[in-house]
């Protein structure tokens, strides 16, 4: 079992945000907080404003063991993070910025101050923490020293706020059980994590089905459980964001997929085929009409039934389904887009490069933390 120590925090110790993310026994200004002593968290994120302050406080409610890396931020990120009082990694610009990177030094700083981790609870900072995930997680994955990674359910925070919103929650609703990989967000056994290496620092996007593909190379287990893990705030509000993920999306399949051909993570050369020929089956059709006649147009009916297909399997006909169907097949014009861009770089001996697709939220609050701690 997970070694637990009772902490006493000040009730000015959170924010009035982070407080509606928790369940606590409060009496006056005190409040009594389970603390997991083994448990140590890395936070990651660029210029999430808001979103960081939030993430923040949230796992300061749970977790003291806590380290925030910053890759570049310039909306005020960096400077809350230090003022919240927990450990700082703001990392080297000269080199270049990738997820998988700002977690591996985060977990070394991680180690350097509490080297009796025995699990490490990696979340991105546009994610709120749910309160009783680390216990849930612990205590599940204490059990079963066979199990590398544990994950949880991750949802959209405002599903509501907009179409592409509700499509990125309902990826995010995948089966329970034993999984090939997991996502940004997951509890892993420090153990595992070290024995191989850590994440891949110089891959841009798939860096978690890359150390998840390596960890069951050594028999270890990736489990994902029912229980809520957390809250995220993806503020994708435009087709042109959700294209430039799935440009993202297409170029972290094609660095994968030059890694290790077909011996790596199970589906990566399915997924290149499948955005390059539903891409190039354009150009096929209109070559076809231009060389035997109009009949070739005919051929378009793929696309159609293809969104049918994708809708279908959602196994709801909701409009929403409809609409998912037919975002996904156009996003395999962008995944293409992603997957030249990465060839392009590979033929010119250029360096890989990060695609951003979120919004900053410049002008980060005041938190309720800071106003107290100013009075």
């Amino acid at each position: 079992m997970p070694t637990i120590v009772l902490d006493v925090l000040p009730s000015s110790y959170l924010s009035e945000a982070a407080q509606k993310w928790c369940v606590i026994v409060q009496r006056e200004r005190w409040c009594g907080i389970m603390m997991l002593s083994d448990v140590g968290v890395v936070i990651i994120g660029r210029n999430e404003g808001e979103r960081l302050s939030n993430c923040i406080d949230a796992v300061k409610m749970v977790n003291r063991n806590i380290v925030y890396v910053d890759s570049g931020s310039t909306d005020g990120s960096l400077e809350f993070a230090r003022r919240s009082g927990i450990t700082v990694v703001y990392l080297d610009p000269s080199r270049i910025f990738t997820a998988a990177r700002a977690r591996n030094e985060g977990f070394d700083a991680l180690k350097a101050i509490s080297p009796q981790l025995r699990w490490v609870q990696f979340i991105d900072g546009d994610c709120v923490l749910v309160p009783d995930w680390l216990q849930k997680a612990t205590t599940f994955i204490a059990d079963r020293p066979e199990i590398a990674v544990v994950c949880g359910r991750r949802r959209e925070r405002f599903p509501e706020a907009s179409i592409y919103n509700r499509f990125i929650d309902m990826e995010w609703d995948t089966p329970t059980g034993e999984a090939r990989a997991c996502g940004g967000d997951a509890m892993m056994r420090v153990e595992a994590f070290e024995a191989v290496g850590g994440f891949s620092s110089f891959i841009v996007a798939g860096e978690e089905p890359d150390l998840c593909f390596r960890m069951r190379e050594k028999r270890w287990k990736i489990w994902r459980l029912e229980e809520e893990m957390t809250l995220h705030d993806a503020a994708m509000a435009n087709f042109h964001q959700w294209w430039n993920r799935s440009v993202r999306s297409g170029y972290g399949c094609a660095q994968l997929w030059r890694l290790y051909r077909n011996s790596g993570p199970p589906g990566l050369t399915r997924a290149l085929l499948r955005a390059l020929i539903w891409s190039g089956l354009t150009l096929a059709i209109i070559a076809g009409a231009l060389l035997a006649g109009p009949k070739a147009l005919i051929l378009f009916l793929a696309y159609p039934l293809e969104v049918c297909r994708i809708a279908f399997r959602r196994r709801t006909t909701s409009s929403e389904s409809w609409a998912y169907g037919f975002i996904m097949t156009i996003s395999k014009f962008a995944e293409t887009q992603g997957i030249m861009k990465y060839i392009c770089q590979l033929i010119i001996g250029a360096s890989p490069t990060p695609i951003e697709y979120k919004r900053s939220r410049p002008g980060l609050r005041r938190s309720h933390y800071e106003s107290e701690q100013n009075r």
